[in-house]
């Protein structure tokens, strides 16, 4: 997700573009409207709060960072016009860019950047991001338009974690995040500006006039809210929406129509993302390693991958997507054996004693529910296969389906859960610090409470080392911890599948998504559907 992809629960069912400008010349108007949809309301746009994909989509249109990913994944200055990086890398330059404004007209400077700074590592502020600034020895305002940042030792995701959106002291000076309007009314300095937030029906940005990198070609980027995926496909194919993320049975069977091939552009590229079964580890259920390798033992991941997304994916084995140089290929998938899951069950004291067919122990019945969010049907049937297989060695499951925004504040937030079906949007830089480091479940992304000191060891190895081979080594173990331990039973990578009106010019498919230049899309004047008046 982007500059830095921080981290997000990738929950909200539409797939997330990766926005960062081009320099690819576009047409000399300006025009239209991009309609899209989400099955879930943004939560919070501040970006240190930003954490899950319906929030993030917005946040990253309002905001900018220092420095962000561009097509071809190699990090470029964003807020920052270039960098020195000194003394061995623990000391980075930012030079910024001159001339910036915020929304608001208020000048961005140097101090912008040290508010975000101070707000990022304040203990009071309960961002989960705040362990990529920890290792911040200082930072410094040289002048207005140089900071400089120096680091306690190396950090390999130093410059990286730069990507994270910069906010405006002018307005938050004194404020209280948590309860700031802010959050529903923001000021950047990106592309776009949010002009209507109306609750439960749709987001509207325009785009912003004075944007550093060029106003955008598109007028205005409406997100609705619908929380059902099949009304989303409905309204791509009356064109009410210019794109939305097929499922994998949109994009194999119900797209084929000569209407649909000749209206839209259809793409196809892993995601970056891994969808799992995570286990609450304070769970007794959960304590015993063996049982949670037996259930990972029990799941069929290739049914899943043929019968939920009809192929379009791949099986996960860990935290790193496969083929990059993080991961291991010597960590091979599980093996779907459910006869030696049902030993494995049985030598940790599991055994259906009473013959109703679920085991018991201690007087206490193998049953748990697992935990997933409305508007996802892949991940709804993933759960189905889960529980019938489990059920054939002895495990009750039931399934809950919660909406998006309760399931994260009430249930995962908190805690409430015996398991839960998600899926996590990953970094270019494969860091997981923040979802398995044990100082990160309390108030973190590791809301699983996985606690292991040599996951620790590694996971703190890896950020301090620079050279990519010997950060592969110590990932490649990590690998290797995470499939012993099993705190997570890796399911699969599954492939974005975005459709696109066919009146949008500009769009490129790149390493980066199809999202990278999306403030240089562009729609030919007879072609344009809106108007300034749809607005009103």
């Amino acid at each position: 997700m982007q500059a830095r992809s921080f981290p997000a629960l990738f929950g909200a069912g539409f797939f997330l573009l990766v926005f960062s400008a081009a320099s690819a010349a576009g047409p000399a108007g300006h025009g239209d409207f991009f309609v899209t949809a989400s099955i879930a309301e943004p939560v919070n746009l501040i970006p240190f709060f930003a954490t899950d994909s319906a929030s993030a989509q917005i946040s990253r249109l309002v905001f900018n960072g220092l420095v962000k990913y561009d097509k071809d994944l190699r990090l470029t200055g964003d807020l920052a016009e270039r960098w020195d990086v000194l003394d061995d890398g623990l000391v980075i330059l930012f030079h910024l860019r001159k001339g910036v404004r915020w929304q608001d007209g208020a000048p961005f400077t140097a101090e912008d950047v040290e508010f975000t700074f101070q707000r990022l590592t304040d203990p009071a502020v309960p961002t989960p991001y705040g362990g990529d600034f920890e290792k911040v020895k200082s930072l410094r305002v040289l002048d207005p338009y140089t900071v400089e940042v120096t680091y306690k030792e190396p950090f390999a995701p130093a410059l990286a974690s730069w990507g994270m959106g910069i906010v405006p002291r002018h307005l938050l000076r004194g404020e209280n995040l948590l309860s700031a309007g802010f959050a529903r009314k923001p000021v950047g300095t990106g592309p776009y500006r949010l002009s209507r937030w109306k609750s439960g029906e749709k987001l509207e940005l325009e785009a912003n006039p004075d944007y550093f990198e060029g106003r955008p070609f598109i007028d205005r980027y409406v997100c609705r809210i619908v929380p059902d995926p099949a009304t989303i496909f409905l309204e791509l194919l009356t064109e009410n929406l210019d794109s939305a993320g097929l499922t994998p049975l949109q994009y194999r069977r119900q797209t084929q129509s000569v209407f649909f091939e000749k209206t839209f552009a259809k793409f196809r590229y892993p995601s970056h993302a891994y969808t799992y079964l995570g286990y609450n580890l304070k769970n007794p259920l959960f304590s015993d390693r063996r049982v949670r390798k037996a259930i990972g033992m029990a799941i069929p991941k290739k049914e899943i991958i043929d019968v939920t997304l009809l192929g379009l994916g791949r099986v996960s084995t860990g935290p790193f997507l496969p083929g990059t140089w993080a991961c291991n290929p010597e960590v091979q998938p599980t093996v779907f054996d459910p006869e030696k899951a049902g030993l494995i069950l049985r030598e940790a004291g599991w055994r259906d004693s009473d013959g109703d067919g679920v085991l018991e122990k201690e007087g206490k019945k193998f049953s748990f529910s697992i935990l997933t969010n409305q508007g996802n049907e892949t991940r709804k049937m993933s759960c189905e296969i889960i529980q019938k297989s489990l059920r054939e060695i002895g495990i009750e499951v039931q399934i809950h389906v919660v909406e998006w925004g309760t399931f994260l504040k009430e249930f995962i937030d908190k805690k409430r859960f015996e398991a839960a079906l998600l899926a996590w949007q990953l970094p270019e830089d494969p860091d997981p610090y923040d979802i398995f480091h044990s100082s990160r479940a309390d108030g973190g992304f590791n809301f699983i409470s996985y606690a292991s000191p040599e996951a620790d060891r590694l996971l703190e190895e890896g950020r301090r080392l620079i050279s990519e081979n010997e950060r592969a080594g110590v990932y490649h173990r990590l690998h290797e911890v995470l499939n012993e331990d099993e705190p997570y039973t890796f399911l699969y990578v599954e492939d974005a599948l975005p459709a696109v009106h066919r009146r949008f010019r500009g769009v490129e498919a790149a390493p980066a998504g199809i999202g990278h230049n999306f403030i240089r899309w562009f729609v030919p004047d007879p072609e344009r559907r809106y108007g300034v008046e749809r607005a009103k």
